[in-house]
Formats: structure tokens, C-alpha cells, sequence
């Protein structure tokens, strides 16, 4: 091999897989990159308090609800959770606020269960209207940096609470610096018109379907 075709294959290290022009136009194009994204970020300056509704067919809404009130724990933030459908349930997250961190997030389990374990519709729309009102009441309060309204979709899914008088609340009284998070299956389109962040999960696969049960530390 000649000097010069030694120079084209030199690496600069053994595990780069790639040669020193190579890892030159990759540096080259990560700084464009680099220079690029901080332009764009400069530009965002503005700060609110922001709907975000987590909602689809597949596993995670919930949890990706808990966690943000854990980052908002974790700063030292005053935060809550109204639980609208899920508070028949004991849960790893609401044990662990409740026992560790119930001076920065209140926890509030006003649900009895899904509509087909409590087959009782009026008591279901009775805890529903129940759980709203502490919802309102929790954000009202300024000192709540997040709140977090677990399985409202489903509560809304049902006419059990009118979704029209949760949008003109969020949209009329919710403390301009309050984050709501509102997570469920099949949110309404007028939450998710007025919403800053919608995610919705997409179910590829779920153990469920191959026989495998709810587990700890995974579903709860």
C-alpha cells in the first residue's frame, strides 16, 4: 500500500469505522447542525403554562404523565394528581408520592374503577363531577406548577363530565403559568384543538394480547 493510500484509510481511532475525511465532513456537518439548531433556539424565548393531553390506543399516557410530575418533584416544584378513573388501584406512583414527596404533590384518587367494574353510571358520573371540582380547585391554585388529571379522556369519553366546560376553564381560569396534563384514550377533538402538546400513543404490540397479565412495576 503507498504512503498516500495509507493516509485515505487512516482512522483516528479503532472503534470509528470511518476515515479521517470521513470524520471530517461528519464534524463539518454536526457544527452546520449545531449552528443551525441554536439559531432556531434563540428565537424561543417565551415561557407559559401549557395543556398537554397524552392519549392513544397504546401503553404509556400515564406514565408519561407521572413523569413529568417527577421532574416537577425533583426541582422542587408544588405539584397534584386527581386520578378520575384509575383511584380503585393502588399504583407504585401513588405510593411512592404518598410516602415520600406528599409535601410537594398532593394525590387525589376520587376514580372507583373502569365504567364495566362499577356498571353503575350515575355513581361513575357523581365521582367523575367529584374529581373535576378538585381538579379546578387544584389548579386555581397558583402555587401548583403542574397538575396532573389522570384518565380524564375516558371520564370525558363518557359524558361523565362535559367537555365543553373543561375547555372554557383551561381556556378562561387556568393559571397562565400552570401546566394541566390531561391523559386517556380517545380525547375529545376540542381538548386537542385547544391543547399545546398532544401526543398520541400508537399500540405496535402489547403482552396482553399474547396472554400476558398487568404486572408490577410495569402497568402499576
Amino acid at each position: 500500500m503507498s504512503d498516500t493510500d495509507h493516509e485515505t484509510v487512516t482512522e483516528t481511532g479503532p472503534d470509528t469505522g470511518m476515515t479521517e475525511a470521513e470524520l471530517a465532513r461528519h464534524s463539518e456537518k454536526m457544527a452546520k447542525k449545531k449552528q443551525a439548531r441554536e439559531k432556531i433556539m434563540a428565537t424561543k424565548t417565551d415561557e407559559k403554562g401549557l395543556v398537554i393531553v397524552h392519549t392513544g390506543k397504546g401503553k404509556g399516557k400515564s406514565t408519561a404523565g407521572f413523569g413529568m410530575i417527577f421532574r416537577h418533584i425533583a426541582h422542587g416544584k408544588p405539584c397534584a394528581v386527581v386520578q378520575f378513573i384509575k383511584g380503585a388501584m393502588l399504583t407504585g406512583e401513588r405510593e411512592l408520592i404518598e410516602k415520600h414527596f406528599s409535601d410537594l404533590c398532593q394525590f387525589h384518587t376520587l376514580g372507583e374503577g373502569f365504567t364495566w367494574e362499577t356498571q353503575d353510571r350515575a355513581r361513575d358520573i357523581a365521582m367523575a363531577q367529584k374529581a373535576w371540582e378538585k381538579a379546578k380547585e387544584l389548579i386555581r391554585d397558583e402555587r401548583n406548577s403542574m397538575v396532573l388529571l389522570d384518565e380524564i379522556n375516558i371520564a370525558l369519553r363518557y359524558d361523565y363530565i362535559d367537555v365543553a366546560e373543561v375547555v372554557a376553564f383551561l381556556s378562561t381560569e387556568k393559571p397562565y403559568m400552570t401546566h394541566v396534563v390531561l391523559t386517556g384514550r380517545n380525547a375529545k377533538e376540542e381538548l386537542i384543538e385547544i391543547a399545546d402538546l398532544v401526543t398520541e400513543m400508537e399500540l405496535i404490540k402489547h403482552p396482553f394480547r399474547s396472554g400476558i397479565k398487568a404486572q408490577i412495576g410495569v402497568e402499576f
